[in-house]
């Protein structure tokens, strides 16, 4: 490398952003991920024996995903390629494999193919890469904040090793922030920056386990407030807040952060608590879910979770959806507000979600019962008379209490079983009733019936 190669490669090096620039050189500098890279665990004991296997890196922006990579790529004794599925295409991955397959076979040394973003490549492009990891030819890393069950291919992911990242801890983000602080060579170290406790705390906090953002924040605060060469700063919390934008919150409508908090939001609401519902619908209002979304969620919990145990429930997840379509953002918040704290804490019952269950695989599994000719429609010319429909039903209205003793189903069958709660417990006390009554019905025709026998 002659002079100016030296001095285009420093320059290139500056230009980097912080995060960048301190993305770790060993797997002792690497921060997070202990639980499968901590001490005799399973990825730190494949890369210390140089035995890696293809993987599937899975998890948030931020939380070392190819920081790791590149840590693999410092240390590995294999040939490393990186590629961004964002800017490559077949073309570039065919050309990767034959190299890969050309230095194996004349060198004996295998390729690791770090593929970022690897959720980015279609079904076709995915295809290309299965021959040569199924052969061994290719070492692949695969990097993606999607779930890979959905993102990648069955085939690929069968062949590789799926390791999950989780968000960096608030002591995880420090210890990064300042060890970019005191890093003279790659850091900010030479500006002789001092920050303060509660901007330290505060930057780890609002980055929401992401490194890059905690950095690049940090980048931004020093290099903003620094006149030309000066050194020597003070880091404080009202910096700290100038330097970072908006919380960014992670959500695609299309992808898990859209099913995980649907599912928080119901889970919580069924659990009855109000506070966890409040927070799970605050998280969805603002990443940008369709509020029409929710308010459809709460109708179907309403019935789902909640039913006769309190029939208003529905009344009032009816009335949001309402409102929600009537009212629109940001004011129809409120409304399903209230809902969810309604729902919250309702009694609950399910018991007309496993009636209607039960009653279902009853009509697909079993045989179909024919409907009683007492019950059948008789409102057209000749119904009783030609066939007998509705011959023997007897009109409920006109007994006492509004009820009479007649089949409509089997005795034997039951669905709805109330529970004691709410106001299932009253509909329970009237079932008891009217299955007293029918008992006691059935009772005195069969005693009369054997009185007849006695009498013949």
């Amino acid at each position: 490398m002659d002079l100016f190669d030296s001095v285009r490669s420093e320059h290139r090096e500056q230009a980097r952003p912080l995060a960048a620039r301190m993305r770790p050189r060993t797997l002792e500098e690497y921060v997070g991920q202990e639980h499968f890279l901590g001490p005799g665990k399973l990825l730190r004991r494949m890369l210390e024996a140089d035995r890696l296997s293809s993987v599937v890196f899975y998890g948030p922006p931020g939380c070392g995903k190819t920081a790791l990579a590149h840590v693999i790529a410092q240390q590995t004794r294999s040939r490393f390629k990186p590629l961004n599925a964002v800017a490559a295409g077949t073309k570039e991955v065919r050309e990767i494999l034959a190299e890969a397959r050309q230095h194996l076979e004349e060198l004996g040394e295998r390729t690791i193919l770090f593929l970022d973003e690897i959720h980015r490549f279609n079904k076709a492009q995915q295809d290309v890469l299965l021959p040569d990891v199924e052969e061994g030819i290719i070492i692949l890393i695969g990097a993606t904040t999607q779930n890979p069950f959905f993102a990648i291919n069955s085939p690929l992911l069968s062949r590789s090793q799926i390791f999950t990242f989780e968000p960096l801890s608030c002591e995880q983000i420090k210890t990064l922030i300042l060890r970019a602080l005191s890093d003279n060579e790659r850091g900010l170290g030479r500006y002789r920056v001092k920050i303060t406790d509660d901007a330290l705390a505060f930057l780890a906090e609002i980055s929401d386990g992401d490194a890059r953002r905690a950095l690049t924040a940090l980048e931004v605060g020093v290099k903003s407030s620094l006149p030309g060469d000066a050194t020597g700063l003070l880091f404080t919390l009202e910096l700290a807040q100038d330097s970072i934008q908006r919380k960014y919150l992670d959500f695609d409508p299309t992808g898990d952060s859209h099913y995980d908090l649907a599912s928080a939001l119901i889970k919580s609401l069924r659990g009855s608590d109000p506070q966890a519902g409040i927070y799970w619908l605050a998280r969805m209002l603002e990443s940008g879910e369709d509020p029409r979304f929710i308010a459809r969620r709460l109708v179907i919990f309403a019935s789902e979770d909640i039913g006769n145990a309190d029939p208003q429930a529905l009344l009032i997840a009816n009335a949001a959806w309402d409102a929600v379509e009537r009212v629109g953002l940001p004011e129809c918040q409120l409304n399903l507000s209230q809902a969810v704290c309604y729902l919250a804490t309702a009694p609950k019952s399910n018991a007309a979600t496993v009636a209607i269950g039960a009653a279902l695989k009853d009509v697909k599994a079993g045989r179909t019962l024919p409907v009683p000719k007492h019950l059948r429609d008789s409102h057209y010319h000749g119904a009783k008379e030609q066939f007998g429909h509705g011959v023997g039903y007897l009109y409920a209205h006109n007994y006492e209490g509004g009820w009479v003793d007649q089949e409509y189903l089997p005795a034997d069958v039951t669905y709805y079983q109330p529970t004691d709660r709410g106001y299932e417990a009253v509909i329970q006390a009237r079932m008891a009733e009217i299955a007293a009554r029918r008992q006691t019905n059935r009772r005195e025709a069969e005693q009369a019936n054997q009185h007849e026998a006695d009498s013949v």
